[in-house]
């Protein structure tokens, strides 16, 4: 196996190169901070490091929504990077359920497979998801597929299925309710509780002012 330090310097510059220019909710940066955040999670549990900084890297090298729903070619994307550089099998293949596992998809979906690695990296992307940074990336990406900020006659479904969650076209604040301000009770680590109340308070503060603006309100 490539030294440690040497895999992780070139899947950096794998995804660097594979998500030029991605959409901005969804691009290196996102994975950056996923990356540093699992990291400061990893920090505080027992776990494999190298399986949590592979995992953060390449958990959304292929992300389904932008490939016509197919969940994989992300897994087979990583799978076929992480053999050219003769990384375990064993490795590989938990890297491989962390990238399958990781999404939300709704979250009515029962668990098929869970470890410490991914319940760090999943922190780590859900994190990403609230608070200033989730706010940003919740209004880019409802941008990017051109839906609408707000529409009162519009109620959240927080029943849906896979399919009609990764088929939905509800208006960015409803996203809100149907996934962010669902995650602080999802995660998976104590310090990614920690770190997800906080940025919970901010997205209801952000969202008492949404509405007072929304009708005009001083």
């Amino acid at each position: 196996m490539t030294d440690q330090s040497e895999i992780i310097t070139a899947t950096v510059n794998f995804v660097k190169k594979e998500l030029e220019g991605a959409e901005g909710g969804h691009d290196w940066w996102h994975i950056y901070r996923v990356w540093q955040q699992a990291k400061h999670i990893a920090a505080k549990e027992t776990v494999d490091p190298l399986v949590v900084e592979l995992g953060a890297l390449l958990h959304d090298i292929a992300d389904s929504k932008f490939h016509n729903g197919d969940e994989n070619i992300g897994p087979a994307k990583a799978t076929a990077f992480l053999q050219t550089l003769e990384v375990p099998a064993d490795i590989i293949a938990h890297v491989e359920n962390i990238i399958r596992h990781i999404s939300f998809k709704g979250g009515n979906q029962e668990k098929k497979f869970y470890s410490v690695e991914l319940g760090v990296v999943q922190d780590a992307d859900r994190l990403d998801a609230i608070g200033a940074m989730g706010i940003a990336r919740a209004f880019n990406y409802g941008g990017f597929k051109n839906r609408a900020i707000h529409d009162p006659a519009v109620q959240p479904n927080l029943n849906m299925t896979k399919e009609e969650y990764k088929n939905s076209t509800a208006p960015t604040i409803v996203h809100f309710y149907e996934k962010l301000l669902l995650l602080k009770d999802r995660m998976n680590t104590t310090t990614g509780k920690e770190l997800a109340a906080e940025r919970h308070a901010f997205m209801e503060i952000f969202l008492e002012r949404f509405y007072k603006e929304w009708e005009g309100e001083m």
